[in-house]
């Protein structure tokens, strides 16, 4: 059997991988293990959140399937710093895991050009450094021009409670024994990763008087620019806020040689973001508490998730710390927590397309890279996917800029800086945060998405109507001005804000940060969209921070117009550091730009590497 495409993994970004390939005319077949478990959940029952939520409204203008498929399976919707500024800003929601499943399946099934098997990949078919296709766990070879490789945790996961030590990948699925030693026959350096999860409890046994309800937003909201907000808000799910006790505390230091990692059963290295309670309990000591959410899972069944509980106690230990918690004292756990341990690649052993150095037409995404979560994992997907088939069609990768996406800064930080434990998208990551806001993210790539391929004529209508309507307002802003009359000025008084001299615009009036646009919409006569008045007046209050922030990213994109040859030996280059030289020589970075964000390359190594290139050496 012959593809294009081969996809190993049904995960998140698996799944936005040959949704993409497939949609862009390749034919691609998905390899999974258990079909029923493509775009499966089996951590948390969210998507989105801090800087996660602007991945997925990035995935959607890109032409992805996150957005679409969260907005069709949500139990509640809930945008997050609402009294912080713009660029922190995101949108969460609890996702029902069934339905997310079910309606990702329903998609794939549906989609030309894509055909699921299932089946364990266990090797790779490389002839003179070129991918040529996989050997299944039977033998079995199937042969693609491409094969991109989204396995998760399941590259020799082993799952841990205490003492015990399980092969498996998560819900008792298989691992995939073998394919993490093909990667390192060929080169790669592999790193043992861990993450965890926290227990499962039955939602009838939870006495909720005890705990504080988090309902979800009274107004709606959505995460696909194609989707129409048609719910009912009073229809959603609450989730609830508890703390951990002194008691909790107790048990926890009492028991902390029975938990996997501090009894030296855990080989990997875990997320620093994502901490177990164990994690918390040692290395937050001045904490008397901690704070835990109680999520439900899904409608079809009565688990609850308990948000910031993660442990690999034995399971005699985690009956007890859950029922030390409030309202949780006759709590019947219906899962128990575990960690896993899993094999990854080095990151920096990929190109900023998400190609692996070693292995042409070879591409990696998700878990195997280093990342966490489920959000960079389909941004991952889909750029793979996307560049997969570019390279099929002998067409230049699209690489996002830090100031662009935050799925840029994502895969940037991974090729360039490498990870140590699991990666977690931060706010703090990007420096450009105020340009990579959720509420332009359309802005933004829908262009991109467009030039892909991704993006229909209906969506791109949406958008180019949206960019009509700020215009509009902005003309109408500029065109209508308060005088000094006396109305004008009571009113500015009752507003809080200084009375007037001279006239005014409504734009330069909107500058003020007292003056919302509900205060001035009486002097406007045309309705205009939440969106479209959303995203003036955020670029009118922030003008000039946002000017700053795209002057200091030109500044930058200046050094990323300079490229460097791939063969170039950093130890021609005089005056280099030691360092410099072994971390350029490794990295191989593409620009001078994606060279000054390495570690360990300091700014007179710059200054020698630029003089080398003008001067006419391997540019």
């Amino acid at each position: 059997m012959n593809y294009d495409v081969i996809v190993i993994g049904g995960g998140h970004a698996g799944c936005e991988a040959c949704l993409a390939t497939s949609r862009l005319g390749k034919n691609t077949l998905l390899i999974t293990g258990n079909k029923k478990n493509i775009a499966d959940m089996p951590c948390n029952p969210s998507i989105g959140g801090p800087a996660k939520g602007i991945i997925v409204r990035e995935i959607d203008a890109l032409g992805g399937e996150m957005g679409k498929n969260v907005d069709k399976s949500f139990l509640q919707m809930k945008m997050l710093n609402t009294k912080k500024g713009p660029a922190v800003r995101a949108l969460r929601a609890q996702a029902d895991k069934i339905t997310y499943k079910e309606e990702m399946i329903k998609t794939i099934e549906s989609q030309e050009n894509l055909t699921i098997l299932e089946a364990m990949a266990e090797d790779l078919i490389v002839e003179n450094g070129i991918i040529k296709g996989v050997v299944l766990a039977d033998g079995k070879e199937i042969y693609a021009s491409v094969v991109i490789v989204t396995t998760g945790t399941y590259l020799k996961g082993v799952i841990l409670y205490g003492s015990t030590r399980i092969s498996s990948g998560p819900h008792d699925e298989k691992p995939s024994l073998h394919l993490s030693d093909a990667f390192k026959r060929l080169g790669f350096t592999i790193k043992r990763l861990k993450t965890g999860t926290p227990p499962r409890i039955k939602k009838s046994s939870i006495d909720y008087s005890k705990a504080v309800i988090q309902p979800g937003d009274e107004e709606m909201h959505n995460f696909s620019f194609s989707n129409k907000l048609n719910y009912n808000v009073d229809e959603q799910l609450p989730c609830y806020l508890i703390y951990t006790t002194e008691e909790t505390h107790n048990i926890i230091k009492e028991n902390l040689t029975k938990s996997s990692m501090y009894g030296g059963y855990v080989e990997g290295v875990g997320p620093r973001y994502c901490p177990s309670i164990e994690d918390k309990i040692v290395k937050f000591a001045d904490k008397d508490r901690h704070q835990i959410f109680l999520e439900p899972e899904s409608i079809y069944y009565d688990d609850i998730y308990i948000q910031g509980f993660s442990t690999s106690m034995p399971h005699d230990v985690q009956e007890k710390m859950v029922h030390s918690l409030p309202g949780l004292e006759n709590a019947e756990i219906v899962k128990y927590a575990y960690a896993i341990e899993y094999d990854a690649i080095d990151s920096m052993q990929l190109k900023p397309s998400l190609e692996t150095k070693l292995v042409e037409n070879l591409y990696t995404a998700g878990q195997i890279n280093g990342t966490s979560g489920y959000e960079e994992a389909a941004g991952q997907g889909l750029i793979a996917g996307i560049n997969a088939a570019r390279k099929l069609d002998g067409k230049e990768p699209i690489i996002l800029k830090r100031n662009e996406a935050y799925i840029g800064v994502l895969i940037d930080d991974l090729v360039t800086k490498g990870v140590i434990d699991p990666y977690r998208l931060l706010t703090s990551r990007a420096e450009y945060r105020l340009l990579l806001r959720h509420d332009n993210a359309d802005m933004r790539l829908m262009p991109y998405g467009r030039e892909i391929g991704l993006i229909n004529d209906d969506t791109y209508s949406i958008y180019t109507d949206k960019i009509n309507g700020i215009n509009k307002l902005y003309d109408k802003l500029k065109s209508i001005k308060l005088t000094p009359k006396e109305e004008v000025n009571r009113y500015l008084e009752s507003l809080g804000s200084a009375t007037l001299y001279d006239s005014i615009t409504l734009y330069d009036l909107l500058k003020r940060p007292e003056i919302s646009y509900e205060n001035i919409r009486q002097y406007i006569d045309e309705d205009f969209s939440l969106e479209v008045i959303e995203q003036a007046v955020i670029n009118i209050k922030y003008d000039g921070y946002i000017a700053k922030a795209n002057k200091e990213a030109l500044k930058m994109l200046e050094y990323e117009k300079i490229k460097i040859s791939e063969d170039l030996d950093y130890s021609l280059v005089p005056n280099l550091a030691k360092e410099a030289i072994q971390k350029l020589n490794e990295i191989k970075p593409v620009s001078v730009g994606q060279a000054i964000r390495i570690s360990g390359v300091n700014p007179a190594d710059i200054s020698m590497l630029l003089l080398y290139l003008r001067r006419g050496n391997h540019e």
